[in-house]
């Protein structure tokens, strides 16, 4: 099995300016993410992209690319029986307001993706709908940043809410139909 790693963020997000995309690393992610969450139709690795930016002339991946890499690694965490799917935010030692509002792009991203997958009604669980509620709040949400060791904290557990959610939520469009398929 391939390395389950991320791009770093900044070297992707360095890479999605160069080419002028006008979107960053951590959004691109959410919208990979909630797309794959939401059980969309499969999504080919060289034309990804331009399915997330909705925009079907976008330039295709290049192979062993960051932006190649951000897409199998995603599919690879997501599918990952440990759980170990990861969000891509800036580095820890970024400031905490960089890596919050990092976040909310996030979860903006997310939730675009996944309303372009899962559609208007998607087969969620009661808790994977409360938890898409709690998503869009804090999506947007407005940050305000007065006490560096709370925010951090607070930073961090937001952040493993939002992880746990999105697993969640792939469990209930995607993992679960495909085990109801293996059982008829």
């Amino acid at each position: 099995m391939s390395e389950l790693a991320l791009p770093l963020y900044a070297e992707l997000d360095a890479d999605l300016q160069r080419l002028e995309l006008g979107v960053d690393a951590a959004e691109l992610h959410g919208s990979l993410c909630g797309y794959l969450s939401g059980g969309g139709p499969a999504l080919s690795r060289s034309g990804w992209l331009g399915a997330m930016l909705a925009d079907p002339d976008a330039m295709k991946v290049d192979a062993d690319s960051r932006i190649d890499r951000l897409f199998e690694v995603t599919t690879q965490q997501l599918e990952s029986p440990d759980f170990g799917f990861d969000l891509l935010l800036p580095d820890g030692e970024r400031p905490v307001a960089e890596r919050g509002e990092a976040l909310l792009s996030w979860c903006r991203g997310f939730l675009g993706g996944f309303g372009l997958a899962a559609g208007a009604e998607p087969p969620l669980s009661d808790e994977s709908r409360d938890a898409l509620t709690d998503m869009s709040r804090i999506a947007a949400s407005d940050l305000s940043y007065e006490d560096p060791e709370s925010d951090e904290e607070a930073l961090e557990e937001v952040s493993e809410f939002i992880r746990v959610a999105a697993l969640l939520l792939h469990s209930d469009c995607v993992l679960a139909p495909r085990h109801r398929r293996s059982l008829n």
